[in-house]
């Protein structure tokens, strides 16, 4: 496995389709079918043009992770308060999105990511926050297991309507 920043659109492609893929698989139960059928897993070029340019500039790391040259996952990690939620703040980070691809979860990959992408944070960041659906069960037991803590609720919007949040906080 290589973790490294995308560089081409072939990783950006990857990188879609592993979080359109994601979201069908993890949040099956908590977001309607079709919403999760919006999720692209077969990106346009125009989608991998607009993700490049909204994963890159300054205050974002992003990485993903290859197999065999095939992005499995990826991190986007974030600071400055031009780049991340309200919750997160002025010497923090956000875990902006941590994905892996269904079929390749618990193979070390989410771990791998989420390291990386810490590694990558400025030194002056003390804490990094990160927000989940409240009722991603798989995703709560992901984050303690690494450290995080549940510090406070919120509520996230998809498609016009609200569902409710778990906000996670870590020192690093």
């Amino acid at each position: 496995m290589e973790i490294r920043p995308p560089s081409s659109d072939a990783d950006f492609e990857g990188l879609i389709r592993v979080q359109g893929l994601s979201w069908r698989a993890a949040y099956d139960d908590i977001l309607p079918e079709s919403v999760l059928a919006e999720m692209t897993v077969d990106p346009a070029p125009e989608d991998v043009e607009q993700w490049a340019d909204r994963l890159s500039g300054s205050g974002t790391a992003v990485f993903v992770a290859a197999v065999d040259g095939t992005v499995r996952g990826f991190v986007d990690v974030r600071w400055g308060n031009e780049n991340t939620k309200s919750f997160v703040g002025a010497d923090e980070a956000g875990v902006k999105a941590i994905y892996v691809h269904p079929d390749w979860l618990g193979e070390g990959i989410g771990t791998a990511l989420l390291d990386r992408g810490l590694d990558a944070l400025p030194e002056r960041v003390e804490t990094v926050r990160l927000e989940a659906f409240t009722d991603n069960d798989v995703g709560a037991r992901f984050y303690e297991a690494r450290g995080f803590e549940r510090v406070d609720t919120g509520e996230f919007a998809v498609s016009g309507k609200t569902y409710p949040t778990v906000i996670y906080a870590r020192e690093v």
